[in-house]
């Protein structure tokens, strides 16, 4: 099997996960992992797709080819699984500018890899100011997990961390 790696974007619309999935199938690959969001009228994703070897350019081709998508197309090779702990880390802190920059080098200076981001943006309860949520997919040594996640936790007096490993 090969492995193709697609971003794209396109105008949100009912029916874009359809035309994708009907592709994919059609070629007997196999829809993995995925992440898809509507953001602003957009609707954007990066899937990951299994694809048998003989049907790998004819798919790429296809998808390329997709009406009014912006997309990227990459062939990868399936990486073993890091022999690094995953956690989940679930923040939460008043929203400013600069917040996804700060925690994301707390994480590449303890030697964690930011494996996945969904971060959001909400009013908080009873107060009307911006709250910054994130849930942050991370792979790092078992032996920073604490340094890192009290690094976190003293970047700012309102942060607060939640962890689950």
């Amino acid at each position: 099997m090969n492995h193709l790696i697609i971003s794209f974007m396109t105008a949100d619309r009912p029916g874009i996960v359809k035309v994708l999935s009907d592709l994919i199938s059609e070629h007997s690959a196999n829809w993995e992992k995925s992440s898809l969001h509507q953001i602003s009228g957009v609707f954007a994703g990066v899937v990951e797709i299994a694809v048998p070897v003989e049907n790998s350019t004819d798919l790429a081709d296809k998808l390329a080819e997709l009406p009014g998508f912006k997309m990227q197309i990459e062939h990868v090779q399936q990486q073993d699984s890091a022999s690094e702990s995953i956690f989940v880390l679930e923040l939460t802190a008043n929203d400013r500018s600069g917040i996804v920059q700060e925690i994301s080098s707390i994480i590449h200076h303890h030697g964690g890899n930011l494996l996945k981001l969904v971060s959001t943006q909400e009013i908080a309860p009873h107060a009307g100011h911006e709250l910054f949520k994130a849930k942050i997919t991370v792979s790092a040594a078992k032996s920073t997990i604490d340094t890192m996640t009290d690094a976190l936790e003293n970047l700012a007096d309102d942060l607060m961390v939640d962890i689950s490993r």
